[in-house]
């Protein structure tokens, strides 16, 4: 069973997720906007998830960590939480 590493950064709105997606894209650090944006408390840790499989995160996160590319920025994905930004650390 595949096993990914993550980390990505909550907010409320679609359209704040599309400028903070902008901003890392544009180079500001992906950590950095974690800590300062994001909702959820792994934000503190830079939006840090550590490792996990299929199934343990909502659906609609486990399509984007499981099939969206390496080390780039994806999203906005929504779930039942609000909007995330999700990059993929590492997977195997």
């Amino acid at each position: 069973m595949p096993v990914a590493s993550a980390r990505h950064i909550l907010v409320a709105d679609e359209q704040q997720c599309l400028n903070l997606k902008a901003e890392i894209e544009s180079g500001k650090d992906f950590a950095a906007v974690a800590q300062e944006h994001s909702l959820c408390p792994s934000g503190a840790e830079g939006g840090d998830l550590g490792s996990f499989r299929p199934g343990e995160m909502v659906p609609e996160f486990d399509k984007a960590v499981f099939s969206g590319d390496l080390n780039t920025v994806l999203g906005p994905v929504q779930t039942q939480f609000g909007y995330h930004l999700l990059e993929v650390t590492s997977r195997n």
